[in-house]
């Protein structure tokens, strides 16, 4: 380790965390604003859903890791609300399983730590009005 132990901050989630740090994102300015207080860790992955974190979700916030994370913000929704494909190729989950796994992501990170704080951004609202006269001028 270097220098004296600081705040670990988590950005977990799909794409939208992943990239968060590209062209001045809400990760980037969130590690800017937090440069000398906290170390701000990047656990986003292009694609992923609920699905993919529950997966993985022990080993990127083992228990009975010696430092727990002060925050952790979670982005996951974008994916999942894809139209689900004819060939289940999509990443589309439906949303009875979304919430599902959303609960069991937001109770294995409350077990962390009393101090562990959550932040859960929601997925963007769908404008569907645009997107038919989208279809339709294309």
């Amino acid at each position: 380790m270097v220098g004296p132990m600081r705040p670990q901050f988590v950005l977990f989630g799909s794409s939208i965390a992943q990239l968060s740090y590209s062209n001045d994102g809400w990760g980037a300015i969130l590690a800017d604003r937090y440069a000398l207080k906290a170390d701000i860790l990047l656990r986003g992955y292009n694609g992923w859903t609920p699905r993919h974190a529950l997966q993985v979700l022990d080993q990127v916030f083992p228990k009975d890791a010696a430092v727990q994370p002060s925050l952790v913000i979670v982005y996951f929704g974008g994916n999942d609300s894809m139209l689900a494909h004819p060939s289940g190729l999509s990443p589309h989950v439906p949303l009875p399983e979304y919430v599902e796994n959303m609960r069991t992501i937001a109770t294995h990170l409350k077990s962390l730590s009393e101090k562990t704080r959550i932040i859960f951004l929601s997925a963007l609202p769908v404008n569907k009005a645009k997107i038919r006269e989208y279809i339709v001028m294309t």
